[in-house]
């Protein structure tokens, strides 16, 4: 059985955003800094995705408004 390389990737994000969370909660004070980087890149990540899906729709949604006006 395969698995599906996106289905992986899907998770990489929250898990990035998760080890951060962790070392900004466990580790020393001066320890916090390096863990900063890999929870941006995690909701960074996140954000991306949702923001290009939804321009995709809005321009999937303007092609079909289009070819209804032909008709």
């Amino acid at each position: 059985m395969k698995i599906n390389k996106r289905f992986i990737f899907s998770f990489v994000a929250p898990f990035m955003i998760l080890i951060s969370s962790f070392g900004l909660i466990l580790r020393n004070n001066t320890k916090k800094i390096f863990y900063l980087p890999i929870g941006l890149m995690g909701i960074s990540i996140i954000l991306e995705k949702g923001i290009k899906r939804k321009f995709e729709r809005k321009k999937i949604l303007k092609k079909i408004k289009f070819f209804q006006k032909v008709k």
